[in-house]
């Protein structure tokens, strides 16, 4: 979330910063004497702004204008997640306040702290000194072990989720989404339709799941080789936590250097100051009490097919012209390669 990413508030995205201000006051010191805006540019789906009030920065979440599916774009649901994992020692934002009134700006919103810090995308790091690499994947997983080490009932998230049949559930519904935007054959996609609910794991282990834990979603440390905040709740749920691990793996199961495809295959790790995934599941399992991490190529095929049916949804809304993103195209196509490298995976014994 580096200040490069910030942009003017999009037109279509404008709110009236004068009746925000105004609802603001009861809640935040200095509102009373009005704000700035800026929004950060990026694929959310739900548009996200910096705002300035009296010298502290906040984040602003909203959900996009226009009518929307009925479990889409929740952000009532991301700020419930991130004000219950403020009483844990998982890194979050501090959540302030949620609005579901739509009168305020046009849609529910909720405000959290703006944390300082680093967001690097490429699961290679390049861009980071190579001394740090190792230590930005161990924080990363040592991270993800605390998410999924959190009681869950105890921080009243009770509801936040069905706390059995995750899997089954997932694989149903990203069969549904995937026939919905199905554009072409996709021969691999249907093989992984028909495998995975056949190959299910029969541990039903329910943590809380982000959905979406990658590098990239993670606020480093200014300095530091460390994890200060996870951002992108959107896909958070009730869930198995090792679709979480599986996912976060996928980069050393995609090829390096193919456009749109965030994968280390080909790259030497070990030059590149990198741990192996071996590694990585060793840290989890250490941070985690766990002996082992079963079924990982059914999870890793689980997670490879569960992106590509994200990724044909952003294709087909870019056919229809509708997408956020100016690169959903070239994204969308990627959805074919996701699925023929995860029924590679399933195939493997």
């Amino acid at each position: 979330m580096s200040e490069a990413t910030l942009i003017d508030v999009l037109p279509a995205h404008r709110i009236d910063e004068r009746k925000l201000a105004s609802y603001l006051q009861q809640y935040l010191p200095g509102a009373e004497n009005g704000l700035k805006l800026q929004q950060f540019q990026g694929g959310q789906s739900n548009p996200t702004y910096l705002m300035e009030i009296a010298e502290k920065r906040y984040v602003l979440r909203k959900k996009p204008p226009g009518k929307l599916l009925p479990s889409a774009h929740m952000v009532e649901r991301e700020y419930q997640v991130i004000n219950a994992l403020g009483a844990t020692d998982v890194p979050v934002p501090t959540a302030r306040l949620l609005c579901e009134d739509p009168d305020v700006i046009g849609t529910a919103f909720y405000v959290m702290d703006y944390v300082e810090g680093r967001v690097h995308t490429q699961p290679l790091l390049s861009a980071v000194d190579h001394e740090q690499r190792s230590p930005i994947y161990h924080s990363m997983i040592e991270t993800m072990a605390r998410l999924h080490n959190v009681d869950w009932k105890a921080v009243g998230l009770e509801s936040y989720g069905k706390p059995d049949g995750y899997v089954p559930r997932q694989i149903k519904r990203w069969s549904g989404q995937f026939e919905a935007s199905r554009t072409d054959d996709m021969p691999a996609m249907d093989a992984l339709m028909a495998w995975l609910p056949e190959n299910c794991p029969s541990d039903d282990h329910t943590t809380i799941a982000h959905g979406d834990f990658r590098v990239g979603n993670l606020i480093l440390h200014p300095t530091e080789p460390k994890v200060v905040s996870i951002l992108d709740w959107e896909l958070a749920t009730l869930g198995h936590p090792l679709s979480d691990l599986a996912y976060c793996c996928l980069p050393y199961h995609l090829p390096s250097g193919v456009s749109g495809v965030k994968g280390m295959q080909g790259g030497d790790l070990k030059s590149l100051g990198l741990p192996e995934e071996q590694q990585v599941l060793d840290w989890y399992c250490q941070y985690t009490g766990r002996s082992e991490v079963p079924d990982w190529n059914f999870f890793l095929a689980f997670s490879l097919f569960r992106l590509a049916a994200i990724l044909q949804g952003v294709y087909h809304r870019a056919l229809q012209g509708n997408a956020s993103n100016a690169d959903a195209l070239d994204v969308g196509k990627r959805a074919g390669l996701l699925a023929q490298r995860g029924w590679e995976i399933a195939q493997q014994k």
